[in-house]
């Protein structure tokens, strides 16, 4: 990180340089208002650093591997050895690219970068600790975005070795030959799917009946049977009690709703409980700001707080803790505070989990359709029917999408498919722009491809599809 000198003012306070706080810096920048940023680590946040990039950075490896010691059934035969320590290497060399682009990014917009840590003292006074001491500025308007970390389950705590949490798993530089991993939500599934493939022995505790709860049955399924086609163990049902060391790794102690207990072995405990909003740091309270019972801070349309020139945005302004979701809202708070009418509206926002295959979704299920007043029905498209899907060997996921009857109007999918992350940016434009399922069943798709699913299964909430019957 190149730095700046702390200014005595600025017009906007950004606190925290991920998704939302970078973007939030460039676009206030770009809209001629004078911003500092505030980072104390690295700019890009968890999801550049230690999260969404590098994770997906060693899922391409992983992929790699196995489609590489999978296809002998094609005629093709390979051995593979893994350097876990080169793959480490290129993981961060991939990091370290696109932190840079961020840096370059906010110094070509006009933004002050400061290294340290931010603190409010009073509604327009911040205390800035760096290296060279503290420092006081004063602003005019701030956006907090001060992001979440990993939850810690109570004598689990991390020590980097025995214990994981997601971001030291992804700085091994070893492949653990047995691993344990205490959650089925969709970082505890992308990085079982991950060291499943790069050749490591992985049961999953899970107190939940099945992986990614929050999905559905029909989207579960999928996910879960193709990581025990991988060698994923799992254990519903159960969840961590103890730990003890061995000699060589961990002894897990696991405890099912009747009190009965299991004694798992392992090299390390990898524990992804989820993840937690952080307010405690920059002293929110010193601007009047409570946070909620879940840590969050209240925000409106456009991301404002309750002190009108105070604004969040990210993982510390509310659910879902997305990195998409945090430049969106960054962009906004960013135009309010220039004048600019913008409104979030996140009705389209999309979803996806890394696993394999992959999960996307966006918009509403049938359910919550029906919950919100809709009479909705629902279009499928199996993948096993889909002529890409074949050639690539991904027929056991879907696209389904859900459709207002009356309307015709789009109002959500969930997709399980290769690139579903891809795949669902159709229908969060459809649904943004308010679409009717005939415009997306009517637009003529590549053939062969796996975007043809959509089309199908927009074709099938009207009973017009050709290919799912």
């Amino acid at each position: 990180m190149t730095v700046d000198a702390v200014p005595e003012e600025t017009e906007v306070l950004v606190v925290g340089g991920g998704p939302g706080g970078y973007v939030a810096a460039i676009r206030g920048a770009q809209l001629g208002l004078e911003v500092t940023l505030v980072e104390r680590d690295a700019y890009g946040g968890t999801c550049l650093n230690s999260g969404c990039i590098p994770s997906k950075a060693l899922i391409h490896g992983a992929n790699v591997v196995e489609e590489a010691t999978s296809a002998e059934h094609l005629g093709i035969t390979a051995e593979v050895d893994v350097d876990a320590a080169e793959l480490a290497s290129w993981k961060n060399g991939v990091v370290d690219d696109l932190t840079g682009g961020v840096e370059q990014l906010l110094r070509g917009a006009g933004v002050t970068l400061v290294e340290g840590r931010a603190e409010f003292v009073d509604d327009h006074r911040a205390r800035i600790a760096t290296e060279e001491g503290d420092a006081s500025l004063a602003f005019e308007y701030a956006i907090v975005a001060t992001g979440s970390r990993p939850l810690e389950v109570p004598g689990f705590e991390p020590d980097g070795e025995r214990v994981l949490d997601s971001s030291d798993a992804l700085d091994l530089e070893s492949i653990p030959e047995r691993l344990v991993v205490v959650g089925a939500g969709y970082i505890g599934m992308e990085l079982s799917t991950v060291f499943a493939k790069l050749g490591t022995d992985v049961t999953v505790v899970e107190m939940f009946d099945d992986v990614l709860p929050m999905y559905g049955e029909a989207v579960s399924r999928v996910v879960r049977e193709r990581a025990r086609e991988l060698g994923v163990e799992f254990r519903f049902g159960e969840r961590a009690a103890d730990w003890e060391p061995t000699g060589d790794g961990v002894e897990l102690t696991t405890e099912a709703e009747d009190g009965s207990t299991a004694r798992l072995e392992a090299d390390a405990v990898l524990v992804v409980a989820g993840r937690e909003p952080v307010t405690d740091t920059a002293n929110v309270e010193a601007l009047g700001l409570e946070p909620d019972d879940d840590g969050f801070l209240s925000t409106d349309a456009q991301g404002r707080t309750t002190r009108d020139h105070v604004f969040a945005v990210g993982d510390v302004a509310g659910e879902p803790m997305l990195a998409h979701k945090a430049s969106y809202e960054g962009e906004i708070a960013a135009a309010a505070i220039a004048g600019e009418p913008a409104v979030l509206d996140r009705d389209a926002m999309p979803a996806a989990v890394f696993t394999d295959p992959e999960v996307a979704t966006v918009g509403l299920t049938r359910e919550e359709a029906t919950e919100a007043g809709y009479d909705p029905v629902v279009g499928k498209m199996p993948l096993r029917a889909n002529g890409r899907a074949l050639t690539v060997e991904a027929t056991d996921g879907f696209v389904q999408v859900v459709v207002d009857t009356p309307s015709e109007r789009l109002l959500g999918a969930q997709l399980v498919a290769p690139n579903a992350s891809e795949l669902i940016g159709e229908v969060a434009l459809a649904i943004d722009v308010g679409l009717e399922a005939s415009t997306v069943a009517e637009t003529v798709h590549t053939h062969p491809t796996l975007s043809e699913a959509v089309m199908e299964a927009a074709a099938d909430a009207l009973g017009e599809a050709v290919h799912t019957r």
